[in-house]
């Protein structure tokens, strides 16, 4: 690994996230950038989310002791996990692309909020980014580098389907957004921040960077 701050990186209050499972420190790029696994240094440094409620780990997924239902729950930023059960949940017919069982991910999300990551960029490039997500209704969002834009707004296409009749199974609609954008990275510490920027009600699974052969 690199791991050499950039000099806005040694400004930056929060740190890598880490805990019993995760314990590799920074994702690394190229790679999965998973969504869960924002930084710590809470509301306004690591993450902004309009309330201070998880609605899921805790809430949707009550509290029971297990790692999957009280993933982060005293923090505000919404996260649930992929379900493969019976009736289908998350693994249905209605998948454009299937997600991982069990795969935490960022949800209930609202225009405005954001979360931000610290990452190791192994190698200076171009990268191409893409998106594992769910979208009943379309988005935008965006993709910063070092607290400055990177990609502009990123339309997010539907996942709805008025072939599935269970109405709330619209936010359960898995699709993977590839070449979504391209960004240059220097190599080392750098941070990442997602926005939601318009409609919300996505689910973010993860951002995929792949370094583009120059």
């Amino acid at each position: 690994m690199s791991c050499q701050p950039t000099k806005k990186q040694t400004e930056y209050a929060g740190k890598p996230f880490h805990d019993s499972v995760y314990q590799a420190g920074p994702q690394t790029i190229p790679g999965k950038l998973h969504c869960e696994y924002y930084d710590f240094g809470g509301e306004g440094i690591a993450f902004h989310d309009e309330d201070s409620v998880n609605s899921g780990s805790g809430a949707l997924n009550p509290a029971n002791g297990t790692y999957l239902h009280e993933f982060r729950m005293n923090e505000a930023v919404d996260i649930s996990y992929t379900k493969f059960t019976e009736p289908p949940i998350d693994s249905t017919i209605y998948n454009l692309v299937q997600p991982e069982k069990n795969q935490l991910y960022v949800g209930w999300t609202k225009p405005g909020e954001w979360t931000k990551y610290t990452v190791d960029v192994i190698e200076t490039g171009t990268y191409n980014l893409g998106l594992m997500y769910t979208s009943n209704k379309g988005g935008k969002i965006s993709v910063s580098v070092n607290d400055a834009d990177a990609t502009g707004p990123i339309d997010i296409p539907t996942t709805f389907n008025e072939a599935d009749t269970v109405a709330w199974r619209q936010w359960h609609h898995w699709n993977y957004l590839g070449n979504m954008a391209e960004i240059k990275l220097e190599k080392g510490l750098q941070t990442i921040t997602l926005h939601t920027i318009e409609n919300g009600d996505m689910n973010y699974d993860y951002i995929s960077f792949d370094r583009i052969n120059e």
